[in-house]
Parts: C-alpha cells; structure tokens; sequence
C-alpha cells in the first residue's frame, strides 16, 4: 500500500512539473487567499491587542462614574442630570466601598495656559493625589500636590510634557515656575511622565492636573463633580466593584425599586469588550473577503484538473488497460489536485507573513500572527484540493478503458 501511495505521488508530482506555468496560475488563487486570510488575521489580532493594551494603560482596573443615566441611546441629557454627582458621593464611596483601592473626583475645563510670550491651549483636570495611581501614571520630575491642597484649593498644577514643552521653550526647569490657565496663577510643582499618543488620536501629555477644589471654585465655578474615577482592587474584581458602586450611588441618590439610576457606571472591561467585538467584527468581514480568493482558487483547481482529465484520457485508458483500478486513477488525481493546493497554501503562508512583516514595518499598524491562522490555511487548503479535485478524479476514474485508449 506504501508502495503504491508513493508511485501515485511521483506521477503527480511528473503531471506538475511537466504543467510548471499551468500550475502556478493555478495556485494563484490559493496563494493570494492564504496570504490575504494570514496578513487580516493578523491585522485583526493586532488591533484587539493594542486596544487592549491601549485601554490598560490608561488603567485595568479603571471604573468611572458619570451623572445621568446610560448615555448610550444617543439621549441629551437636561443639566440637572448633569449635576446629579455631588462631593458626598465621593465621600460615601471612599468610606463604604470595599472593593476600590482608589477613588477621586474629577472635573475639567479647556482654555489658554500662559506663560509670559508663551500660550498654549490645553485642558485642566481636577483631581486628588489618588488619580495617579489610578491612571498608571508616573511623574518625571518634582512632586503632586497633597490632601492638604486639595482641602485648602490650592493654586498648584502637575504640567504634562506637552504644555511643558510648549511654555518652556527654552528649555528651563518648570518645577517652581508660575503660568496662568484663563488668568488664574498655578506655581508648577510636578511634571509627568511622558506617555505619548494614544491609538485613539489623543494627545496624553496635552494635560494640566491641578486639586479639584481648586477648579471647581476657581475655574469652573460649580458645586458639583462631573465625574468620579476609580480603581477597583484587581481586574478580576472590577465587575463586583461597579455592582457595590451602583448599590451605594443607588442609596445615597434615594433611588429604589425599578427606578432608573441618575448616573452611569463602566468599566474598562466594558470598553475592551466593545472595542474588541467592533475589530473582530471588521476582522470576520476582511477575512471573508480574503476568503473569496480561496473559493477562486479552488474552482481553478476543479477547472485545470477537468482540463487534465481531457488531456490525459489515453494515459488513463492505458493504465488502465494493464491493471491499474479505478481508485487508482481516482486517488492519483485526488493527489495532484491536493499537492497543487498545499504547496499553494505553503507559498501563500510565506507570502502571509512576509506581508504581515511589511505592514508592521512599513505601515506601522500593530499585528500579531497566531498559530490557529496558519494551521486553519492549510486545513483549507486540504480540503480545497480534496473537495475541488474529487469531480474530476471520480470522472477519470469512471472512465471506460476501451473508449480511453481509443479517445483522440
């Protein structure tokens, strides 16, 4: 049996080589579908990868809190909700929630930050010295500001490396410097770490952090909190930590029964989930287009094997004639149409990753290819061979001996 699966493979192999032209456009289709379904995937992975790690590092365990109920029907919301967060929410999450390691308030405004011939537009958050450990954040240079300054709304900033750099064009020391953000003195006592642009377009370094007391009442002027941030204690407890949130917001809002919440609680699972489904569904679309390619392929395949079935009718009738069966025939035919189809597939994969290398080099998109890829190609290219070559070898192999030899 070893014997003769062997012999069947070296005919094969003969009808390819003897075709080398007719065989490559008839891997064409193969070759440009495996490489295009390897190069998506690879694209898809990738980008849920850097959306993951983008979110991440702008805090895993991240949660926040927002006045008004669930915003994602599209519905304006009136500014009474917009003012439903108040001081002692933060107050009662910081004292009854177990499952937060850190929480602050946040509110923020735009406007010109100024110093002397220098002005840059950015945007200052109010926050406590909590929001950088929830936010992953480091500072490069000098100190945050302390509990103390946020109680007493101090003057005080923390300036990202952007509104540095762009104040501070001489490049001197900021720490101790004064600026004006819309007229209000700062004294500058941090830096932060630079932290770059994220996938999103946003510019990270583009920030002014300064005590939320001291925007609310010098900048903003409101008595409420736009936002609260948190940070639950692990990843693995960020759902419990919007549940107790919700209980405890739920409480102190005096809302019961089926009433609907007059605040929105999401965390960054949430995000990743729905960032990551958007790039799996675009990636199901791109692969489906690239599987097109495949389904070409194999219909090339099913046409050059027909062809050769034609060309090869006396051989057939020959061989036939001195013993050789019908699975024979059938089975010689099924292996060269799945020997065009894997080496095809192999081609196509080498092509796969060499375009993938280029994108990530080239282009600078984030891939990453997985093993699965490469494994379900040539799982398709099989059966491609097997289900494309199978017309044509079962019609050889039902062909009539007499009339095989006789055909012209």
């Amino acid at each position: 049996m070893k014997t003769r699966i062997l012999n069947l493979i070296k005919i094969a192999l003969k009808a390819i080589v003897l075709n080398k032209m007719r065989t490559l456009l008839t891997m064409l289709g193969i070759i440009i579908g495996v490489a295009s379904v390897i190069a998506m995937l690879a694209i898809g992975e990738g980008s849920k990868q850097s959306i993951r790690d983008e979110i991440s590092s702008m805090g895993s365990n991240m949660i926040n809190i927002r006045p008004g109920a669930d915003m994602r029907g599209g519905v304006r919301m009136n500014p009474s909700e917009m003012q439903s967060l108040k001081l002692k929410d933060y107050e009662a999450l910081k004292e009854e929630a177990s499952l937060l390691a850190y929480v602050t308030p946040q509110v923020s405004g735009s406007g010109q930050s100024i110093n002397g011939a220098n002005n840059w537009p950015t945007s200052i958050y109010g926050v406590n010295p909590e929001y950088l450990d929830i936010k992953i954040w480091d500072l490069q240079d000098g100190s945050m500001f302390t509990n103390a300054e946020v109680r007493s709304a101090a003057k005080v900033a923390v300036i990202g490396q952007t509104v540095a750099e762009n104040l501070f064009t001489n490049g001197e020391d900021p720490i101790g410097k004064m600026i004006r953000f819309n007229s209000i003195p700062f004294k500058i006592i941090g830096v932060l770490s630079e932290k770059g642009e994220s996938n999103f377009g946003q510019d990270q370094d583009d920030v002014i952090l300064a005590p939320y007391t001291t925007v609310q009442k010098r900048i903003l002027a409101i008595d409420y909190i736009q936002t609260i941030v948190a940070s639950a204690i692990s990843e693995e407890d960020a759902q419990g930590a919007v549940d107790e949130i919700s209980t405890i917001l739920r409480k102190q809002h005096d809302i019961s029964g089926n009433e609907d919440d007059d605040f929105n609680v999401f965390s960054m699972d949430e995000l990743i989930s729905t960032f990551s489904s958007t790039s799996e569904m675009l990636t199901v679309l791109l692969v489906a287009i690239a599987s097109i390619s495949l389904l070409i392929g194999g219909i090339g395949i099913m046409n050059i094997m027909y062809v050769s079935v034609k060309e090869r009718t006396r051989e057939i009738g020959l061989r036939m004639s001195v013993g050789a069966k019908g699975a024979d025939i059938l089975l010689q035919f099924l292996i060269e149409a799945i020997l065009i189809s894997v080496t095809g597939g192999l081609i196509g994969v080498i092509l796969g990753f060499t375009a993938t290398l280029f994108i990530k080099g080239v282009l600078g998109w984030p891939t990453i290819i997985t093993s699965y890829s490469v494994i379900v190609s040539f799982l398709v290219c099989a059966v491609t061979g097997i289900f494309f070559g199978w017309y044509p070898a079962r019609k050889a192999s039902a062909l009539d001996p007499i009339t095989a030899l006789r055909y012209e």
